[in-house]
């Protein structure tokens, strides 16, 4: 039989955890209740608060003379952070369901982004109708929106709670059995303007014999493309697409942060890297563009997204950016540059194209790098014909072949 997980404070939301809690039993699947809360459970859990406090490092008396709920909460959240990752380690659990508003949403997750990808995790918060990637990070958390306060049973929150159950129950009784067979596993990145690209050394790589699991290149996909390579399940890594560094650097809002690109060149993990999509810094609604872009080359990517095309200055930034990440690298690495345009937009004949910018990005890329173990190749194509794409796959075959080879002496 499976069990699921009741991680929260059932001191102030008792009532509605208990509700779960029956919900999922009447349901034939059993339950785990552990109390984060302060005060008394509502109810009697299976590890009451004291064990959650010490392992935090402190103590539930503590917490209660102290009265400050924002030490209280980070003593908590310490506590969970060392104990769910034991209770799943230990078969204890399969999969987590949790409730609450910013509290309680900012008590649980951190634990909940420890378990592993796959393990079925749902919180159901007030915050899910916002930015939640403070809450998500770059695991795979489902944050389901409370619509009313977590506050009482009634009819929309009783809907709420019951879809809830239903959602992780169905998760954990129909598990994915369709699993394809193992293959060395390659991370690439994608953007909309170098899909062609990407969806050819794909294609290439899986006749091949490898598989690829594409992300997307705005700022979210970035940074889950590095937690996986940082894993330790990745044997190769296609990074054609950098634009989240533009974004790091100009201010735009698809940025993955300082870390993109730290991950395959620190764990010596093969890779091929090129500049995709480097020319464009994006940002939401054209309303909304910072005055200091106004005046510069801008077009629509859609409605909700405006482009602005970078100029010499932040290519030359970005240049430097990659190169240093790129001397980083502990294990053989290429960086391929696209000559005749490194996006869908990029490219002879278009108003976007910018050869003097993409000069300036390639002659810094070639000035920074200075680890021998980083091989610069110049490709007489732009990024989306089939002869770069295909070049990058070949090329990355080629590293991982090497890497293989060299783990065998």
């Amino acid at each position: 039989m499976k069990t699921i997980a009741l991680i929260g404070t059932f001191d102030t939301k008792g009532e509605e955890y208990l509700y779960v809690k029956n919900k999922i039993e009447d349901l034939g699947v059993r339950t785990l209740t552990i109390h984060a809360g302060i005060f008394e459970a509502a109810f009697s859990p299976d590890i009451d608060h004291d064990s959650v406090a010490v392992l935090g490092e402190g103590s539930i008396v503590e917490l209660q003379e102290k009265k400050d709920r924002g030490y209280a909460m980070e003593v908590m959240s310490k506590g969970l952070c060392t104990l769910i990752p034991k209770l799943y380690e230990e078969g204890l659990f399969d999969a987590v369901l949790a409730l609450g508003g910013t509290g309680g949403t900012s008590l649980v997750t951190p634990c909940m982004r420890l378990l592993p990808l796959g393990v079925p995790k749902i919180m159901v918060s007030t915050m899910a109708s916002g930015d939640v990637s403070r809450y998500v990070g770059t695991s795979d958390i489902l944050m389901m929106p409370s619509i009313v306060d977590v506050a009482g049973i009634n009819r929309i929150s009783s809907q709420v709670l019951t879809h809830a159950v239903h959602a992780i129950v169905g998760m954990v009784e129909h598990e994915n059995t369709d699993i394809p067979v193992k293959k060395p596993l390659i991370a690439a990145t994608m953007y909309g303007v170098t899909t062609p690209c990407v969806m050819r050394a794909k294609e290439y790589l899986e006749q091949e014999g490898y598989e690829v699991i594409i992300f997307h290149a705005s700022g979210t996909g970035g940074k889950m493309m590095e937690s996986l390579i940082n894993s330790g399940i990745v044997d190769g890594v296609l990074d054609l697409t950098t634009t989240e560094w533009i974004d790091e650097i100009a201010g735009g809002i698809m940025a993955a942060g300082p870390e993109r690109l730290d991950a395959a060149a620190l764990n010596g993990i093969p890779q091929v890297v090129s500049v995709g999509a480097a020319d464009m810094i994006t940002f939401g609604e054209r309303s909304n563009l910072p005055e200091k872009y106004k005046n510069r080359v801008v077009y629509m990517h859609n409605p909700a997204i405006t482009v602005v095309k970078s100029n010499i200055e932040e290519n030359i930034a970005f240049g430097i950016k990659v190169g240093e990440k790129l001397n980083q690298c502990k294990s053989n690495a290429a960086l391929l540059l696209p000559i005749r345009g490194i996006s869908m937009n990029d490219k002879a004949g278009s108003k976007y194209y910018g050869p003097k910018e993409d000069q300036a990005l390639f002659i810094t890329l070639k000035k920074v790098i200075n680890n021998p173990l980083v091989e610069i190749i110049d490709v007489d194509a732009h990024i989306n014909e089939e002869a770069f794409a295909i070049s990058a796959a070949k090329k990355l075959i080629a590293l991982m072949e090497m890497k293989k080879n060299e783990m065998r002496i």
